[in-house]
């Protein structure tokens, strides 16, 4: 793919989401479909209660279509692009039903935690028996060390695609949040896969991109609508297995260092208060306890997409 036509499956991907998002709010409103806040959150959040959800649903189908069609433009519908779709879908629905029960069945709990991990774990090993059946072999990179560990190595996709699938969705409490930091992580990968040579992974990282380009101007604060698990389960899923496929997994604890640190505090919290009775945080996932801080949104997402964006950048200079 040359780099003039790279532009393609952004602006597809973008001009899908952008001007179907519209029609998708206004519905939301019209039927008065929102987003219920946790009590125990930040007191403001409550201003937020009723902004419509499940936005993700809508540059996942723009992401579909643009992938599908850009990649048989290109002859790149390869396994590798199926199998990504595949995580996407998977782990797309989960976050649907999950949120499609919480809204238009109106209860306080979706999907329950272990629903949502039966499904994970078997869109992983799925993705392990494609993976290994399209040749690809059991060596992790460690760092850039290949370990040979046989199939061992399938407990390590399994762990890395739901690892990342929840850090991703933990990581979506603040407006605008993910939907930059995954531009930024998507971005990072399309240029390693480039590099590479792996245009099916490239175009993924592309419709990604372009996806939630078109799905930030209405997201970013004060937000009209929310990604939901729908959107943020199969970032996570996507960017795990897009580091596996790159052979290139150790770079995802740097790319996705923001999403480690969101995870590592909630894990934190929950270890300390269970020892001590005492919050190690005053509000976990950590973006919350900087807002319970004094810091105001727009400064957590603009520290932490520059954040990652340094350190995507040195990851890059490192990988390749």
């Amino acid at each position: 793919m040359e780099w003039t036509q790279m532009i393609i499956p952004i602006v597809s991907s973008f001009a899908m989401t952008f001007s179907v998002m519209p029609l998708f709010i206004g519905y939301f409103q019209m039927k008065r479909y929102g987003q219920s806040i946790r009590e125990e959150g930040p007191k403001w959040h409550q201003a937020k209660a009723g902004t419509p959800t499940m936005g993700g649903f809508v540059f996942l189908i723009g992401i579909l279509l643009t992938a599908i069609w850009v990649g048989a433009w290109q002859k790149a519908l390869t396994p590798n692009l199926f199998i990504l779709l595949f995580i996407m879908i998977l782990y797309g629905l989960l976050g649907f039903l999950d949120d499609f029960i919480k809204i238009f069945k109106k209860r306080n709990e979706g999907l329950t935690s272990k629903q949502k991990l039966v499904g994970q774990i078997a869109g992983a090993i799925v993705f392990y028996i494609v993976f290994l059946m399209d040749g690809n072999s059991n060596v992790l990179n460690v760092f850039g060390f290949d370990l040979h560990l046989s199939y061992v190595y399938g407990l390590f996709v399994l762990f890395w695609l739901v690892g990342f699938s929840n850090a991703t969705n933990l990581t979506d409490g603040i407006d605008g949040l993910l939907s930059g930091l995954g531009i930024i992580s998507f971005a990072t990968y399309g240029i390693i896969a480039f590099h590479q040579g792996q245009i099916d992974v490239l175009l993924i990282c592309l419709s990604v991109i372009g996806g939630l380009a078109g799905f930030f101007p209405y997201n970013h604060k004060p937000a009209k609508i929310f990604m939901g698990d729908v959107g943020s389960l199969p970032l996570g899923g996507l960017l795990a297995a897009i580091s596996i496929l790159l052979h290139q997994e150790w770079t995802l604890l740097l790319i996705g260092l923001i999403y480690v640190v969101e995870t590592a505090s909630v894990m934190l919290q929950v270890a300390v208060f269970k020892k001590t009775k005492k919050r190690l945080f005053k509000m976990a996932p950590y973006h919350h306890h900087l807002e319970m801080s004094g810091w105001s949104e727009w400064k957590i997402d603009l520290i932490f997409w520059l954040v990652a964006a340094i350190i995507s950048a040195i990851t890059l200079i490192i990988a390749l």
